[in-house]
């Protein structure tokens, strides 16, 4: 199937086909697991498939999306920015005006009405940023369920406000503590603790990856960013963008973003953490450097040594900082339809503090990433329009931001 074609055929196609019955996007997904899970992964996609076609469910979904989410999230054109860069155009998807900040709750939400529906009582996760903790504390607390948060000591020390957000809501918070302290060995520990409980939890992980069927439930969740982002455009401009961009780390807020505009003449861009820079453990641009091997259950491109051990990894943004990517992204890259670039921190943090001074909107610095490349695109583009999912506020990084660039000052006397 060539989905390159852009016809809304094929874009139904895709839907129907990716995943395959076994979690496959081409030769990327898969579930690659102890054989103690094997029934549980099973269960949790026999429940998903019987429910995801269900107008009840779909109905409370859409309840808890407008009444608690406050969703449709608006789509916003950012005139002084655009104006300061030249005659490109940007837009934002403010997803940073979710209910808890930031695109996670559309999961969230959608896994825990899945856990009620399946009679667990806890939800266990883990979280780098904190957006995807605080955000399945948020859905525990409104399902009435126990919730247990798995992060990094490096990052805990970096997002202390989502931190105590996660406490407050309700949730237990567990440092984890070996190796590099971050998302990766977050999700390590995140695993050992749901393979202890997984009769009576259900493991809602933080992105568009994992062991099937986590890649496609999450992905259906999230797409309902693209969906409103499409339609919103269109309203307000009377035309499609010329570029649609998200960044990636596992890649759950751009996945959503790019589903629905695969069948249309746009291009489409996935913009990862460069770091410091090229060099080994500067950065965690697993499409660039990586290669195809399997983690945490799945296959796709993975940053990895010799021996297939995923290398370290680094990026100024806690969210991004993970060794691998979700599988479809890898089956878009590959297909060439997604075309991914890289932004490193310096790039990022004067897009961070370019929308704080002339929008009015503090990012995350996640969502940086995408800006700053809507900004290099912006500067070297005479005419167009830029889409950029902001997939979350800034407010859980304005410490760590001023502790380490402080104000922005250094960005704006170059």
């Amino acid at each position: 199937m060539e989905i390159n074609k852009y016809s809304h055929r094929d874009y139904n196609n895709y839907i129907k086909e990716f995943p395959s019955k076994d979690g496959r996007f081409g030769k990327y997904g898969g579930a690659y697991l102890p054989p103690e899970l094997i029934p549980a992964f099973k269960e949790i996609d026999y429940a998903y498939e019987t429910i995801c076609h269900s107008s009840k469910f779909i109905s409370e979904l859409r309840r808890i999306r407008k009444e608690f989410q406050g969703r449709p999230t608006p789509v916003y054109h950012c005139e002084r920015l655009s104006q300061e860069l030249g005659k490109c155009q940007i837009y934002l998807k403010r997803e940073d005006l979710n209910h808890t900040g930031a695109h996670k709750l559309n999961h969230c939400m959608g896994e825990g009405l899945l856990a009620k529906y399946m009679g667990k009582k806890k939800l266990i996760a883990e979280t780098g940023a904190g957006q995807h903790g605080v955000a399945l504390a948020t859905a525990a607390a409104y399902f009435g369920l126990e919730c247990d948060i798995y992060m990094g000591e490096v990052d805990i020390a970096k997002q202390a406000p989502n931190v105590t957000r996660m406490k407050i809501l309700g949730a237990n918070v567990i440092p984890v503590t070996h190796g590099l302290k971050t998302l990766k060995e977050a999700v390590d520990a995140a695993f050992e603790g749901y393979m202890k409980e997984y009769h009576d939890a259900i493991y809602c992980i933080g992105s568009a990856l994992g062991p099937h069927p986590f890649p496609k439930i999450v992905r259906d969740f999230q797409m309902i960013i693209g969906i409103e982002a499409r339609e919103q455009f269109m309203d307000m401009t009377g035309l499609l963008p010329d570029v649609v961009c998200a960044c990636v780390g596992g890649g759950s807020n751009s996945i959503g973003t790019f589903i629905p505009f695969l069948a249309d003449p746009v291009e489409i861009v996935g913009v990862e953490p460069l770091g410091k820079g090229p060099n080994v453990g500067d950065h965690a641009a697993s499409m660039a450097y990586g290669s195809p091997g399997v983690l945490h259950g799945f296959e796709s491109y993975l940053l990895q040594d010799e021996n297939g051990e995923p290398l370290p990894v680094y990026s100024v943004a806690s969210g991004l900082d993970y060794p691998s990517v979700g599988p479809e992204h890898a089956f878009l890259h590959d297909m060439g339809r997604v075309k991914y670039e890289q932004v490193d921190d310096e790039e990022a943090m004067e897009a961070f503090f370019l929308l704080s001074r002339k929008e009015g909107i503090i990012p995350a610095i996640e969502s940086s990433h995408a800006l700053a490349y809507a900004i290099r695109y912006a500067r070297t583009h005479d005419t167009g329009s830029i889409l950029v999912t902001l997939s979350g506020r800034g407010d859980k990084d304005i410490d760590y931001v001023v502790e380490n660039y402080g104000t922005g000052e250094r960005f704006f006397n170059k």
